[in-house]
């Protein structure tokens, strides 16, 4: 569609063949338009509304939708998936839809269920205290760490897209960033399922066959009072039973991000706001959360959390 819009301009007046740059700022200008005749509209349907509040839409909705504007196509794309987050939180909070969202955004690796897998990526985003600076572009970027899922990784996808050869038009890509993202969720999903179907549950079926936990025969009075006398120490080994707990949250597809800025812009560099703030290389930040995750994966998360 865009090649189709454009070709006949570039050809007569610059002289020179498209490329991804001319696409993407053709799809720019249009959105900018889009927004300039939405704003337009929305002036024209507040006639009735009173003189004093007038003003105040108009600017409401330029503060919201000039950020929108600014933004790379990159930061866009993560701002969608943050307000489908929110749609879903909000889903959760309303009682009606709470047994339901249970049902489907939660993946229970004994559910039967395989959607869920996707579903369950999209029940929150959690915030990280992460800056970064990422000395490839052309300019230094200091971002928390949702703005790398947003902003490094997408430059990834552009950069590999102009490398093709032979060359490829693509106007967006931000496919390329979404089919990542989920494929990156999906996996961390998938190897959650694994651990539960493969190590805990076998752990919890002989654990619940095993003797402390199978009923002792009570043919005499005084085997009744033994029995009874260990119904504490039972109820204490079941509860110390592991539980298969349910996996959801997007905190895989972003761990993929961050791993894929660690992996392309080696000489970044990643800091805490809060004290020590001292940055450091982005491998070896990536490195720390790896292994401090490993750590309290292996502790069970008793020391660590």
């Amino acid at each position: 569609m865009w090649i189709n819009k454009l070709t006949p301009t570039t050809q007569n007046w610059l002289g020179q063949s498209l490329t991804n740059t001319d696409l993407k700022r053709a799809q720019n200008a249009e959105l900018i338009k889009r927004l300039r005749d939405w704003y337009a509209y929305i002036t024209q349907t507040t006639q009735d509304v009173p003189s004093l509040l007038r003003p105040w839409l108009g600017i409401a909705y330029i503060t919201a939708m000039q950020p929108f504007a600014d933004a790379s196509e990159g930061k866009r794309l993560c701002w969608k998936i943050c307000l489908f987050n929110a749609a879903v939180w909000l889903a959760w909070k309303a009682k009606r839809f709470k047994g339901p969202m249970m049902t489907s955004f939660m993946h229970n690796p004994l559910s039967g269920l395989s959607f869920t897998l996707l579903t369950s990526m999209f029940r929150c985003v959690q915030a990280n205290t992460l800056t970064t600076k990422v000395p490839s572009l052309k300019r230094d970027l200091v971002i928390d760490l949702s703005s790398i899922l947003r902003s490094a990784a997408y430059y990834y996808f552009i950069r590999e897209e102009d490398k093709q050869q032979p060359r490829q038009l693509e106007s967006t890509a931000a496919w390329h960033f979404l089919a990542f993202f989920i494929s990156a969720g999906l996996f961390s999903g998938l190897v959650s399922h694994l651990v539960s179907a493969k190590i805990l549950y076998p752990r919890v079926v002989s654990q619940l066959a095993s003797s402390a936990n199978t009923a002792k025969k009570t043919d005499t009075w005084a085997a009744a009072v033994a029995a009874s006398s260990q119904t504490a120490a039972n109820t204490i080994a079941k509860t110390a039973t592991p539980n298969i707990l349910p996996s959801l949250g997007a905190s895989g597809a972003v761990y993929g991000a961050v791993t894929l800025t660690a992996l392309a812009f080696p000489e970044s560099q990643v800091a805490l706001f809060i004290p020590p703030s001292y940055p450091i290389n982005i491998q070896y930040g990536v490195g720390g959360l790896l292994l401090l995750d490993m750590i309290g994966v292996m502790r069970g998360w008793r020391c660590v959390n």
